[in-house]
């Protein structure tokens, strides 16, 4: 025999210059479970949901483990026409200070800048 749940929740609606004036109130309805409607001119417009309690134990490790495969195809170098076009597309590649220094255009990048007390 199937069983069934019923969740009872009771929904409180009020204007905003009740919700205002008893905030205090409807933040307590909310730890108690309730949802709290607000309404301009009898109109819903926004929701109070409490929010969801934080997690108090650490998440598991590998709970994906058999789910997901790598091909070994992952691995393999990628193919010349990819790499070509990652090279045209003008971004740089940067692998820290000095591939900024090598790349075309850093001196005159730098020339540009005025220095310190110059106007």
């Amino acid at each position: 025999m199937p069983m069934n749940l019923t969740y009872i929740m009771t929904m409180i609606v009020v204007n905003i210059a009740d919700a205002k004036a008893n905030l205090s109130q409807y933040l307590e309805a909310l730890a108690r479970g309730e949802r709290v409607i607000i309404a301009k001119w009898n109109r819903p417009v926004a929701e109070l949901k409490p929010i969801a309690a934080p997690r108090t134990e650490p998440r598991p490790i590998g709970g994906a483990k058999g789910a997901v495969t790598v091909p070994p195809s992952f691995f393999e170098p990628l193919p010349d026409e990819w790499l070509d076009a990652f090279e045209r597309s003008g971004l740089p590649i940067r692998a820290g200070r000095a591939a900024e220094r090598s790349s075309p255009g850093y001196r005159q990048r730098r020339a540009r800048k005025p220095r310190r007390g110059e106007r």
